[in-house]
């Protein structure tokens, strides 16, 4: 049977996170930074650690089946490889910068020139709006580009805007991308393996927003806490040995639990208990 073959990114923030969701997801992991590729034959998954900035051009030219990777890595490179699932780490904000006072919208960055190192996500992002404008390509941080007379404007990564402020810059305009890690493939081609490989992930997103809840219950209150807690499919109710109480399972979002035992409490729950879900499938 032959392997799906997998892109990881071997270094730098999405990393660590790439390789922990394919870990829940029952896949063998690298334990040596320095190893670029891995076999996981019992799974039929091989994996590949290579630049995030390079997984996106493997894909799209068909040497590798799926990768993980950034979305602005994804539109940057132009590669022939489209998003097929949304990974929810790695997040992050692309804005236009300038010296405080300059820029107030995007209509003022026509004939500016403007330094970034997502060349193709900004110059897509200008062609669409019908801005007239020079993109500079550089690598690294390019903060320092408009002190030293390289760029007029900055297009980048924003967290705090803290580094932005230090080298006496701010955000103005529309935000250009709002960017993630992604699975990607290529475009148009489901490769064998891969909706085995997507189930598994999907299942540990899932089991990172949910949590299992458990309560006691008497009859006449079913209904009331039943409301509160609908689950995915329809909650689990089972007859106590107790007359006239029911045991009550269901998976209810991570976000907010707390909140809403307080709610099932208030209703006549007792015995509430939450329990983590380390992988599903719905």
């Amino acid at each position: 049977m032959s392997l799906l073959r997998v892109a990881v990114p071997n270094k730098g923030a999405l990393s660590q996170s790439a390789s922990e969701i394919l870990r829940e997801a029952g896949y063998r992991q690298r334990d040596d930074a320095k190893q670029l590729t891995l076999t996981d034959s019992e799974n039929g998954v091989e994996f590949f650690y290579l630049r995030p900035r390079d997984i996106a051009l493997y894909v799209g030219e068909g040497t590798l089946d799926v990768g993980i990777t950034g979305r602005d890595l994804l539109l940057d490179s132009g590669a022939k490889a489209e998003e097929a699932l949304q990974l929810g780490f790695g997040r992050s904000r692309f804005r236009f910068a300038g010296p405080v006072g300059v820029f107030a919208d995007l209509g003022e960055l026509a004939g500016t020139r403007i330094a970034t190192s997502y060349v193709g996500v900004v110059r897509a992002f200008l062609e669409e709006r019908g801005i007239d404008a020079t993109v500079v390509r550089l690598d690294g941080a390019v903060e320092t580009s408009i002190q030293l007379g390289v760029a007029d404007v900055i297009a980048d990564v924003v967290e705090t805007g803290s580094t932005l402020r230090q080298a006496g810059l701010e955000v103005f305009g529309e935000t250009i991308l709002e960017s993630e890690a992604v699975l990607v493939t290529r475009n148009g081609d489901v490769p064998a393996g891969f909706e085995v490989f997507r189930r598994r992930v999907e299942g540990v997103l899932v089991a990172r927003r949910y949590v299992m809840m458990d309560y006691d219950i008497e009859d006449a209150n079913v209904d009331a806490a039943v409301a509160l807690t609908p689950g995915i499919e329809s909650p689990t109710v089972l007859p106590l040995h107790k007359e006239g109480w029911v045991a009550v399972r269901a998976m209810v979002p991570r976000d907010g639990a707390q909140r809403l035992m307080d709610e099932l409490f208030e209703v006549g729950a007792r015995g509430i208990l939450l329990t983590d879900i380390h992988a599903c499938r719905l």
